[in-house]
């Protein structure tokens, strides 16, 4: 390369620099390792080469590396002692010998080969921008387009990449539509195909419930307020406890808002999963009933080291407490981190006689008969 190029070359790379915050050192390196392939290949040589740019002038200079031996055996990479001391006398076998060459029509390679490593790094650098950038909104909930939506995966343009929703994180209750402009949580952001990044995003994660909730209750992103727990079964119910040390709120209705507007327009941008806001209480028991809600509680027995809990229902309400499928004790169960077994005080009733005639007369049952006081 002449010196005008030499200097448009390091101009380039500090305007590079300052501009896409690519560090000039590794610029010059990248650049320095493409010359010695782009060497190889155009000349054919099995040469080991070393090129050196002066991070000042752009100046650049071509070796060939050389072993120092005694014998040559291949007369490409190696040369004789006695070669290498007419160039400098204190070199002795095993040293490197750096001869310079000036292979005709380098500098038009060095041009190519410059212009395609700027290129690859001013895309690399906007890839890890794009990144970092992305990488910050992990757990935040982003907008985009739908650019393509079939029975796997949603591909949605969030701007500057692509939101990536793979079957499991999709709500099963909606259909969705190419150019649809829809909300989604991001999960994670990842190297996509050609290290280009992707955000792995999703409608069905209950932090997308949380993160709505954190929108829309001024008093929870706040922090007057706190979210507890959530169990979620995407598109049909999602339980959410919530609690406030601040005596003068209420958090339930907070949640909830004046004739239920602010858990409206939570519901609406989940196309009306129904959403149950629970006030989370650290007496298990009655955390525990809350969290059966709709379902009316009679009793709760609590088994503390195996985190079980027996639940009982009055006979009418026990389809409600399990709810469909038992969505409505799954969900509890989940909300409480505690195991939970529903039964009517028909069942209850039927179950201590059958233990207490088992048991032949012995009057050990104490602790259930706590619970029957408690019914009847």
């Amino acid at each position: 390369m002449k010196a005008t190029d030499n200097k448009e070359l390091i101009k380039a790379i500090e305007e590079l620099e300052s501009t896409k915050k690519i560090n000039k050192d590794y610029l010059l390196e990248s650049l320095e390792t493409a010359l010695v392939t782009a060497y190889k290949k155009d000349f054919d040589s099995e040469e080991n080469v070393k090129v050196t740019i002066d991070k000042e002038t752009g100046e650049m200079h071509i070796y060939s590396v050389k072993d120092i031996v005694k014998e040559i055996e291949n007369p490409t990479t190696q040369v004789l002692l006695a070669e290498a001391k007419k160039v400098n006398k204190t070199l002795k076998v095993g040293d490197i010998l750096n001869i310079e060459i000036v292979p005709k029509d380098f500098g038009r390679i060095a041009a190519q080969t410059a212009k395609q490593v700027m290129v690859q790094k001013i895309r690399e650098a906007e890839r890890d921008i794009i990144y970092t950038e992305y990488n910050d909104k992990k757990n935040e909930i982003v907008t985009g387009l739908i650019q393509k939506a079939d029975n796997s995966v949603i591909i949605m343009d969030l701007g500057r990449l692509e939101g990536v929703m793979l079957p499991k994180e999709r709500i099963p209750t909606e259909h969705y539509k190419v150019n649809d402009k829809i909300r989604a949580y991001v999960i994670d952001v990842e190297k996509g195909i050609k290290g280009m990044p992707q955000a792995m995003v999703s409608r069905s994660h209950p932090d997308f419930v949380k993160k709505l909730f954190e929108f829309e209750i001024p008093e929870i992103y706040e922090g007057l307020i706190e979210i507890k727990s959530i169990s979620r079964d995407a598109g049909y119910r999602t339980k959410v406890a919530v609690y406030s040390t601040n005596e003068n709120i209420d958090p339930v209705g907070s949640c909830v808002g004046q004739k239920g507007i602010r858990i409206q327009n939570i519901i609406n941008e989940l196309n009306g999963e129904k959403i149950d806001v629970i006030e989370w209480n650290e007496d298990p028991s009655i955390f525990i009933s809350s969290a059966l809600l709709p379902a009316e509680v009679k009793a709760v027995d609590l088994n503390e080291e195996e985190r079980f809990a027996q639940v009982i229902v009055p006979d009418e309400q026990l389809s409600l407490a399990i709810g469909k499928a038992g969505q409505n004790a799954r969900l509890a169960a989940k909300l409480t981190n505690w195991k939970i077994d529903i039964k009517s005080v028909t069942q209850f009733k039927e179950m201590l006689i059958e233990q207490q005639s088992e048991q032949e007369g012995e009057e050990d049952n104490a602790g259930t008969e706590e619970v029957q006081d408690d019914i009847e």
